[in-house]
């Protein structure tokens, strides 16, 4: 698919997903298993990147068509702590954003959190917008809803 920098983008599967997101700090109280995977993607369109540097794994994305209303999900993604800092989640986001686009759908929507102040700052700086916040108990746990509209081509 993609290759930049020694770093290759290509689909990947939910066990690539799983074996990294174990390693990614980030992911450390989530329940991210097979199964979890599976009821989310099961019978809608999806994609699943990942991204190897050096023949090892470093980093994923993985979204799909949740709501079915022409946005495209980016549901759970991340680069391992030390592979950070070189553009490899930016790849990805292009990479999916491209395949997004090409799929017909008309924006991209994410959630974070405020206690990802990296994530948030790297999804505004990519051109999404901030669309809806739900408010929880702990200020760090406010969920984020953000929304990229993508150019279609006429």
């Amino acid at each position: 698919m993609n290759t930049n920098a020694n770093v290759i983008i290509r689909e990947g599967t939910i066990a690539e997903c799983i074996e990294i997101s174990e390693k990614i700090p980030e992911f450390s109280s989530g329940n991210h298993s097979e199964e979890s995977y599976l009821q989310r993607l099961s019978n809608t369109q999806y994609l699943i990147l990942v991204a190897e540097k050096d023949q090892q794994v470093v980093g994923f994305k993985v979204g799909y068509d949740r709501y079915q209303d022409g946005s495209f999900y980016s549901w759970l993604g991340g680069v391992l702590s030390e592979n950070r800092k070189e553009g490899i989640a930016a790849q990805l986001a292009n990479e999916q954003e491209k395949w997004v686009s090409e799929q017909g759908f008309s924006s991209i929507t994410l959630k974070t959190r405020n206690r990802f102040g990296a994530m948030l700052i790297f999804a505004l700086k990519n051109g999404f917008l901030i669309e809806n916040i739900e408010i929880k108990e702990n200020a760090e746990d406010n969920r984020i809803i953000l929304r990229k509209m993508l150019k279609i081509d006429k």
